[in-house]
């Protein structure tokens, strides 16, 4: 790797473990157990059984690194132990991908990505240890890209508050029932 290159690939095997859950609403509970580096294609492949627990290695994707988010890959390897972020969508019906109910969406190595799945509801995102390897993947692109950017603090704009136009809408509506217009500059309709 060039130290002009903005980015860089690893596939990332993706260990899930589906295990019963513990309530009548929750019939099955899924995991993500390990990270594999280097990991070849696989789908759904079956690594492990104990007794209705099955680990599979469900898949590999693309783990991504961008050098403008090293401040968020810095985060992510200051965690005890450092992560990775797997996220999981549950899978569609018409989905020929994952033949269970969950599938694997994509991993990152940002912890502020992964808040930002987290935020929509929709996914379940899994913190994964980092194995050694990865650390020092990770390690080594955030030592030749990060750039430590100094705090600048923001000037207020000088705005007056206290000069209002009320009842001033869109000039270019001129009609009495503008919904533009502030309450105070409407006429009441009989």
């Amino acid at each position: 790797m060039s130290e002009l290159e903005k980015t860089a690939v690893i596939p990332l095997g993706v260990v899930l473990r589906k295990q019963p859950g513990v309530t009548r609403w929750a019939r099955w509970v899924w995991r993500a157990a390990a990270v594999l580096p280097g990991a070849g294609p696989a789908s759904w492949h079956v690594m492990r059984r104990d007794g209705e627990a099955v680990e599979y290695h469900a898949a590999t994707l693309p783990l991504e690194l961008h050098r403008a988010e090293t401040e968020a890959y810095r985060v992510a390897l200051s965690n005890q132990p450092p992560v990775v972020y797997v996220v999981l969508r549950p899978a569609e019906e018409d989905d020929t991908d994952a033949p269970e109910e969950m599938r694997v969406h994509c991993v990152t190595a940002s912890p502020f990505d992964a808040q930002d799945y987290l935020d929509s509801g929709e996914e379940l995102v899994e913190p994964v240890p980092m194995p050694p390897a990865l650390i020092a993947w990770v390690g080594s692109f955030v030592d030749r890209h990060h750039v430590d950017q100094p705090f600048k603090k923001r000037r207020r704009d000088r705005v007056r508050i206290d000069d209002t136009e009320d009842g001033r809408g869109d000039p270019r509506i001129r009609q009495e029932a503008d919904v533009f217009r502030s309450p105070a500059g409407r006429r009441r309709l009989q």
